[in-house]
């Protein structure tokens, strides 16, 4: 499922499209607040590119509760994680290295959270596709430009020279790695800011922690993790995470396709479906 201005799917989309084709699965991709469709009708919803899904997160939230059970990860989840106060909980009940993040409802709690880290980024709590981010240097002479609620980590500098790293994981297991940096003068490597996404070869130091962050999410809420993204920054010389999206992780299967075999076989498990065949030369 996906979002009206992605009528089509995510980038990269075909790639999955063939493989769910392969394993006899017919799919479609669906705008998720199309009002003339009945979700009943589908044997399994996943959720893809709903990139509007923070404008609107009361809506989101409640179409999904309607779908019902065969809806993939489901409304307990995406109110979770659709929440950046998700990267506290995690914190708290993990052990997982992670980015420091603090709480801000209000301009005083934010001040304050700035003045502790520093120059600091400043995220919508309810944000998506790097809308609302800011970098913040000085909080007393900073204005923030919306109501709140905000969450507030140090700015990691690491950034500008080693740029993000994101793991897709699917089954429980890391299927593909790729490296994303910003644009000149930004910190969002999101591609419509200027940001560019390369495949690289999968690192064990990147594949234990996705794979530990996302075991750790699986715990924390009491549901299998069907598909997720770990993104990563190396803060203090420590590689460590700075999200887990399991709502609509964009998967970059313009860039791993390979990706979409994997995720194509997860969700023909999923239908009960026989493991596609592999036809040897």
């Amino acid at each position: 499922m996906t979002s009206a201005a992605h009528p089509d799917g995510e980038p990269g989309h075909a790639a999955l499209d063939r493989a769910l084709a392969a394993r006899g699965i017919d799919s479609q991709w669906v705008v998720w607040d199309d009002p003339y469709v009945d979700w009943a009708d589908a044997d399994l919803v996943a959720v893809r590119s709903t990139w509007d899904y923070d404008l609107r997160i009361k809506e989101f939230l409640g179409w999904a509760s309607s779908v019902g059970a065969n809806l993939l990860h489901g409304t307990d989840v995406f109110r979770w994680n659709t929440d950046k106060s998700y990267l506290v909980d995690l914190a708290t009940r993990s052990k997982l290295p992670m980015v420091p993040t603090v709480l801000a409802d209000n301009p005083v709690k934010l001040r304050a959270a700035i003045s502790r880290f520093g120059t600091s980024v400043v995220k919508p709590r309810i944000g998506c596709s790097g809308r609302g981010i800011v970098i913040v240097y000085d909080a007393e002479t900073w204005l923030p430009v919306d109501k709140g609620p905000w969450v507030v980590q140090p700015l990691v500098e690491s950034v500008f020279r080693e740029g993000e790293v994101s793991v897709i994981v699917v089954n429980g297991h890391p299927v593909a790695q790729v490296h994303k940096v910003a644009g000149p003068g930004d910190i969002r490597v999101n591609e419509e800011f200027g940001g560019t996404v390369s495949a690289v070869e999968l690192t064990s130091e990147a594949a234990l922690l996705a794979v530990d962050a996302v075991a750790a999410t699986t715990e924390i809420v009491e549901s299998e993790i069907v598909y997720a993204r770990v993104d990563m920054l190396r803060h203090q010389g420590t590689l460590s995470v700075s999200e887990v999206e399991v709502t609509e992780p964009g998967l970059y299967l313009d860039v791993v396709p390979e990706a979409a075999e994997k995720y194509a076989e997860a969700i023909a498990r999923r239908l009960d479906l026989p493991e596609l065949a592999v036809v040897e030369d």
